[in-house]
């Protein structure tokens, strides 16, 4: 397969003119050509935190607070899982394992409720889908055992040493929320030295030195956490001191589309487009061991093509930019995956 247009290349993101040659999904070349044609090619991307089982329940609960909505094991996302059906939850999973394919992701991160069980129903609806997924169960040892790894909820809930220990010996990741509604367990969270930290909304700087000092990797959900009323917090801060991905977090809150989050990051902070488009792809394929996020020859061929010539994108000068705070599901041209295949563990 051969991709023409202007690609996006390598951690830089730099835009050269010409093809993408790709073999048995691997990118074997990148070759500087000119070229009929007005296409972006980039990494697809990579969605570093989301509960999509919570799309079981879109836009319910508004006007709820944070722990009235999430919080384990009473808040509303829990009772209304508690309430579906096997067969309900699969379905809303299956669909929106097929919107974030729609508008351009290629891998995401998953932190599954429902323990075992859990595990075994986003296994189910992955079959036959091309994405990436890293599941990361929670409630038990048992959930990550059957998983990639565990998704703590946060050391508010639980010490969690029991299920660290376990994924440290089975050389799976663990990652846990931090931060999210104040700043008081950042240190418990860091104390059991994370793969990473979702949120940090609350980090204050003795937070901020201490995860740069341990290259503690951090993914934040900007658009959830302001929906949610718990702030924006110090993603410009974070990215000057570790690595940060991009994540749309609940899908009872928000839809899972990278461009929204995206352009919503870029245009509330001070990070450059760049880096936001790494956060969106690379740095999150980094975090989570995939073999995606950047187009460069080695990587598996995990790429989005957009149509520069769309009514919305005719005229972009700087194609990062264009990408990261003007495109949108309508300029996709193509999503390029790996064939579908059966979900194993």
């Amino acid at each position: 397969m051969i991709i023409e247009g202007t690609i996006l290349c390598g951690r830089e993101l730099e835009p050269i003119e010409g093809r993408v040659v790709i073999e048995d999904d691997e990118i074997v070349a990148i070759e500087e050509a000119t070229v009929d044609s007005s296409n972006i090619v980039l990494p697809a991307f990579v969605n570093a935190h989301t509960h999509i089982g919570d799309s079981i329940a879109k836009e319910a609960g508004g006007g709820l607070s944070l722990d009235e909505l999430v919080a384990p094991p009473d808040g509303l996302k829990h009772q209304l899982l508690r309430e579906t059906s096997r067969e309900e939850l699969v379905a809303a999973m299956r669909r929106t394992i097929a919107f974030m394919r729609e508008t351009g992701t290629g891998a995401f991160c998953e932190f599954r409720e429902g323990d075992v069980e859990g595990v075994r129903a986003i296994e189910e609806a992955l079959t036959g889908s091309a994405l990436d997924a890293t599941v990361l169960g929670r409630g038990s040892v048992a959930a990550m055992e059957a998983s990639d790894g565990y998704g703590a909820s946060g050391a508010r809930d639980d010490e969690f040493a029991r299920e660290r220990a376990a994924t440290r010996e089975a050389g799976k990741l663990f990652g846990i929320h931090a931060g999210e509604r104040d700043p008081h367990d950042i240190d418990p969270a860091l104390d059991l030295d994370p793969d990473f930290l979702v949120h940090m909304v609350h980090a204050e700087p003795d937070h901020l030195d201490r995860v740069g000092r341990e290259e503690c990797p951090v993914v934040v959900c900007p658009r959830s956490n302001l929906v949610t009323g718990v702030g924006l917090g110090p993603i410009e801060e974070l990215t000057d001191r570790t690595t940060v991905a991009l994540g749309t977090d609940n899908a009872m809150l928000d839809s899972p589309s990278m461009f929204r989050e995206m352009e919503f990051t870029a245009k509330l902070t001070d990070v450059s487009a760049h880096e936001v488009l790494r956060m969106a792809t690379i740095n999150g394929a980094d975090i989570l061991n995939f073999d995606c996020g950047i187009v460069e020859p080695g990587r598996e061929a995990r790429m989005l093509v957009l149509d520069g010539d769309s009514n919305n994108l005719h005229g972009a000068r700087d194609p990062v930019r264009a990408v990261v705070r003007r495109a949108g599901v309508s300029d996709v041209e193509r999503v390029v995956l790996p064939e579908s295949r059966t979900a194993e563990r």
